[in-house]
């Protein structure tokens, strides 16, 4: 890097200019509604509010597991919110989440709506709610636990940093590429070496912890994140490769990863989930024909 081009920062940093790349319309240093805007409410007492980023996906994955296991009262209404149009900043939605960022949960089963949000907190309301998906006690209970805080704690490295740098900046600079690239190989890494020795995260078991990392690594496995497979050489973590196929074979997690989706194949989309015939194909084509008219 040339000196000519280092950035001194200046004494008292303010506010003046977009930072540039794909979300700089979204970005502010200040919290809180921009509009009005009330949250739709939906016929089931769970009502999720998100958009199908990797951390929206850990929670419906996590309902349509629950789902599976034939538990009624996961039945939800998933709304979209369209992070690049400002959805987050409605003042409904920050009334749900005050920190403005996707997903959002509202529990409307009891005598007083109950507004859970971050992603982790969400499995972990659920997972205790239902009594699934998160061992009662024990080393399998505190092996769930610290996978599930591994992740909330590692995928800032994985999106905001690597995935900001490689993928959204307005422009290509070596350094955080190459810190970042650095650590997410590491994460790779240490995911690899760990599920060497076991099937899912805490061991034999299936858990939240698996719904957490998946969407992040396993699409980083895959292929699926920041056009990057190759860069990383992701195909090199034989276990990882492993573990992200087994999860992402479970019928549940095919359908979670649909609900709202509004990018990517047709095929692939459900803009909104109100019920589970919205996954049958007639039902969406349905829908998918009458928003392209």
């Amino acid at each position: 890097m040339s000196d000519n081009n280092e950035y001194v920062p200046p004494k008292i940093w303010t506010w003046d200019k977009e930072s540039g790349g794909k979300f700089a319309n979204i970005n502010r240093p200040i919290s809180g509604a921009m509009h009005d805007k009330e949250l739709q409410v939906g016929k089931h007492p769970l009502q999720l509010y998100s958009l199908a980023t990797p951390n929206g996906v850990k929670v419906t994955i996590m309902l349509e597991e629950l789902l599976a296991l034939g538990h009624g009262g996961a039945e939800y209404d998933a709304w979209l919110i369209n992070i690049g149009e400002g959805d987050q900043f409605g003042s409904g939605f920050v009334g749900a989440n005050p920190n403005s960022k996707i997903p959002a949960l509202m529990d409307h089963s009891g005598s007083k709506p109950v507004r859970v949000f971050e992603s982790g907190s969400i499995l972990m309301y659920l997972a205790e709610k239902f009594g699934e998906f998160l061992p009662q006690g024990g080393t399998a209970r505190a092996e769930t636990l610290s996978w599930l805080f591994w992740q909330m704690g590692s995928a800032p490295y994985l999106g905001g940093g690597f995935g900001h740098f490689y993928a959204y900046a307005p422009f290509k600079m070596e350094y955080p590429i190459d810190r970042f690239a650095m650590e997410v190989k590491r994460q790779l890494h240490v995911l690899d070496t760990h599920l060497a020795g076991n099937s899912y995260m805490a061991g034999d078991t299936y858990t939240i912890a698996d719904m957490a990392i998946w969407p992040w690594y396993g699409g980083m496995a895959k292929g699926v994140l920041y056009d990057a497979a190759e860069f990383l050489q992701v195909d090199e973590y034989k276990n990882l490769q492993r573990w992200a196929d087994q999860v992402g074979q479970r019928p549940a997690v095919q359908r979670g990863r649909m609900v709202n989706r509004p990018f990517g194949e047709l095929s692939s989309q459900l803009h909104e989930r109100h019920d589970a015939s919205d996954f049958d194909t007639k039902t969406q084509d349905k829908l998918q024909a009458g928003e392209e008219e």
